[in-house]
């Protein structure tokens, strides 16, 4: 629901006067739009939201703000009537008059990163923020409308992310951001359906290359056996490595969140930030090992993992804090596989594939890997399985050269082997 409300400001202005405001709340945000008028504090009238009888002209002036109240409920009837989930920012460009289809695409993008902010979605706002940074690093106008997003654009904003190293997956992620972007701006009028240029450019084209996630559970030994006193640098990234691949792929942000409370005796339970899903999760010993550690480090926070500083961080911060420390985590994965000799690409994320691959090596059906995964469609898990299920065909297929193939006489009715 949203409120309206007349009021004045309590700074007076230059002249010495208090200026008159619309103060809109909707959502527990408020905007303020100044009206253009002012008076002396002797001159309004509080309790009714008008100009007193000692204000010259007073009722031509209490006339017009009637009539901009009524503007402004009429504004947002329009917005519910159209069933648009409307910001401060869409109802204060109709309110001053700025057509829907002249606002920018920047003012927009800048608009959705700041609510997504306010409603604790830091991380899909640094999404967000990342791609617009990217898009117009390439496009150069700022004033750029998105009825001028064309294929013929995409297809240049492509060639040049190619231009600067970006592979098909990278490029699929920018893409996927500004199709949102666009679908949101269809759903709420800023800009007609009739210029989606989504369907003609197809960013289901965009696909990453297939290159092995998963280590073998001799690979993972070898950054569980990385030395820490001769790379004490390294100590962190090898301990959130192993902790992630022993908790069940565990992702970095839960193990940043992870707070002392959360470990049982013999057990962690925690609440999956990403599904929401519960999870109970029995303590291995390495993952005793490396609980004992940080216990004994005594970072003066409820927190596990000295990753969060203090606990009085604002989601922003957070975000931001996340975003310093796995960039340096996956920094030290990549001279851990160089010291250890893993040649395989190593990443936060390499934990929980390793961890559901090697379990299904071991026997374990996709129905459990999935469950103690929390995904909610199987056929995630699968995905995750891809690569372990074509080494299998691989290895079938290997079979073919090693053992004898046998051939049927048809005149004699025998085989005998090629």
């Amino acid at each position: 629901m949203a409120s309206v409300k007349i009021v004045l400001r309590d700074k007076q202005n230059k002249e010495g006067k208090y200026p008159i405001v619309l103060r809109i709340t909707k959502d527990r945000k408020v905007k303020i739009i100044s009206l253009g008028m002012d008076c002396e504090l002797q001159d309004w009238d509080h309790k009714s939201s008008q100009f007193k009888k000692s204000m010259s002209n007073y009722i031509q002036k209490n006339i017009i703000l009637s009539n901009l109240k009524q503007k402004a409920w009429a504004i947002i009837d329009g917005f519910n009537i159209e069933e648009v989930d409307f910001t401060l920012t869409q109802f204060e460009q109709k309110f001053r008059g700025k057509e829907q289809s002249k606002i920018t695409v920047l003012e927009f993008w800048d608009n959705k990163i700041l609510d997504l902010n306010l409603a604790g979605r830091t991380g899909n706002a640094r999404a967000h923020y990342d791609t617009k940074n990217s898009f117009f690093k390439f496009c150069k106008n700022q004033k750029t409308l998105f009825k001028e997003i064309t294929v013929e654009l995409l297809d240049k904003y492509e060639t040049h992310l190619r231009s600067t190293g970006c592979n098909d997956g990278g490029i699929g992620v920018r893409m996927r951001e500004l199709r949102a972007l666009f679908n949101d701006a269809i759903k709420k009028g800023i800009v007609e359906e009739k210029y989606y240029p989504f369907k003609t450019y197809k960013v289901s084209k965009l696909k990453g290359k297939g290159f092995k996630k998963a280590l073998s559970r001799d690979e993972v030994r070898l950054i569980e056996n990385l030395d820490e006193s001769k790379y004490p640098q390294l100590r962190e990234a090898k301990h959130l490595f192993v902790f992630s691949y022993y908790t069940r792929g565990m992702n970095y942000y839960d193990i940043m969140k992870l707070t002392w409370d959360r470990v049982d005796d013999d057990k962690i339970i925690y609440t999956r930030s990403k599904t929401k899903g519960r999870f109970t999760i029995k303590i291995l010993e390495p993952i005793q090992k490396i609980l004992d550690y940080y216990k004994e480090l005594n970072t003066n926070t409820n927190f596990v993992f000295p990753i969060l500083l203090n606990e009085g961080m604002t989601p922003i911060q957070i975000e931001n804090r996340k975003a310093k420390k796995l960039k340096r985590f996956n920094s030290d994965l990549k001279k851990i596989a160089e010291i250890v000799g893993i040649d395989k690409p190593l990443t936060s994320y390499v934990a929980r594939h390793s961890f559901a691959t090697n379990l299904k090596q071991l026997g374990v059906s996709t129905d459990v890997i999935s469950q103690s995964m929390g995904h909610q469609n199987i056929s995630i898990t699968s995905a995750y399985l891809k690569d372990f299920e074509n080494d299998v065909i691989d290895d079938a297929n290997e079979k073919l050269l090693m053992e004898p193939i046998l051939i049927y006489n048809l005149d004699h009715g025998r085989k005998y082997s090629a």
